[in-house]
């Protein structure tokens, strides 16, 4: 079977000759334009901005960034600059789970052989395992999307936030393929429309049926029973199963509890974080709040968190490049993922 990515969605992340582009996601669907990232400081303002996201695309750009800015390091000086600026790299967005797994994987490497060709050489496998993770991902959930099925989705999990075929859109996009009829509903995913920008536009781009909503007429979906199941992706899913995902989230597994609907979350291996025992424990990114308020809003202050946390006992199954782990909340997920 072709892969059914759309060949007018354009790459996240270029590598090229030792040269790092990342596609400015924030003039996205109007515009299609590439950052040149020649210096460490442009990549992490790239990410801070959002400029880059999607926490394995993240993953992937921190892992060629941080190759890129040790290209002209001297020996002498290699692995405490290399340290310098991996710790710099994970500072950029503390919730996504892939920026630090992808940095430390590119430490480990520099520590075993302190050369960039051997960094560099870590970054382009990370992103080839993310093509086949996204992949495994789409097998593992396909058979989820039945014919005639309403599938609601939030924020981006698809193409632009990975390497290939997305997470949570790997289903979908193999499913259509394969000439299975099914719709999609996006939420908008407010403040900063990543449904209404990116997900209708890349799923339309596709051939994929994609209806926009407001992240607040969700409920009267489910009320009318028009919603057979919720995929969403994630930035983080924690030792214990709870999940950390744009915020929204949250409201939309408790939807899906009350009305008795299933909620699958598609969940890469390198996004599985085994040292964080619970969503309690996990940093939840603040973000500025101009990206909420605009200038006919009251000036005053704004709640802008960017991810909140699903506890693992709303969450009816995982969908990894593992398989299908269903009731995570009673799975061994250190095991599976080890």
């Amino acid at each position: 079977m072709n892969l059914p990515k759309p060949d007018n969605v354009p790459p996240s992340v270029i590598w090229e000759d030792g040269a790092l582009r990342l596609l400015d996601q924030r003039v996205l669907p109007v515009e299609t334009a590439y950052l040149d990232i020649n210096t460490l400081a442009q990549a992490i303002e790239a990410i801070r901005t959002l400029a880059v996201r999607g926490a394995p695309a993240i993953g992937i750009a921190a892992g060629y960034a941080l190759a890129r800015s040790m290209q002209a390091v001297p020996e002498t000086a290699f692995l405490q600059t290399l340290e310098e600026n991996a710790a710099a790299l994970k500072a950029a967005r503390p919730t996504a789970v892939n920026l630090a797994w992808a940095v430390d994987r590119l430490l480990g490497r520099g520590r075993q052989t302190p050369t960039y060709s051997a960094l560099a050489e870590e970054a382009v496998a990370i992103h080839a395992e993310d093509r086949r993770i996204c992949r495994a991902i789409g097998e593992a959930g396909r058979h989820l999307i039945t014919p005639g099925a309403r599938v609601l989705t939030h924020c981006n999990a698809g193409a632009l936030a990975v390497s290939e075929l997305g997470t949570a859109t790997a289903p979908l996009y193999l499913s259509h393929a394969a000439g299975v009829p099914f719709s999609v509903y996006a939420d908008e995913t407010r403040p900063l429309l990543q449904g209404a920008r990116l997900t209708a536009w890349e799923l339309s781009a596709a051939g994929i049926d994609v209806t926009v909503l407001c992240d607040n007429a969700a409920a009267s979906l489910f009320a009318a029973g028009a919603i057979d199941l919720v995929l969403v992706g994630t930035d983080r899913v924690t030792a214990n199963g709870d999940v950390v995902n744009k915020i929204g989230t949250l409201n939309l597994a408790i939807l899906c509890q009350h009305y008795d609907v299933p909620f699958y979350v598609a969940c890469p291996s390198s996004t599985f974080d085994p040292h964080t025992a619970t969503g309690e424990a996990v940093i939840i990114e603040q973000r500025d709040a101009a990206e909420v308020l605009g200038p006919a809003t009251a000036q005053v202050p704004a709640y802008n968190p960017a991810f909140d946390v699903t506890p693992a006992n709303l969450v009816t199954g995982l969908i990894t490049d593992r398989g299908l782990i269903e009731s995570p909340a009673e799975a061994d997920l250190s095991g599976i993922f080890s």
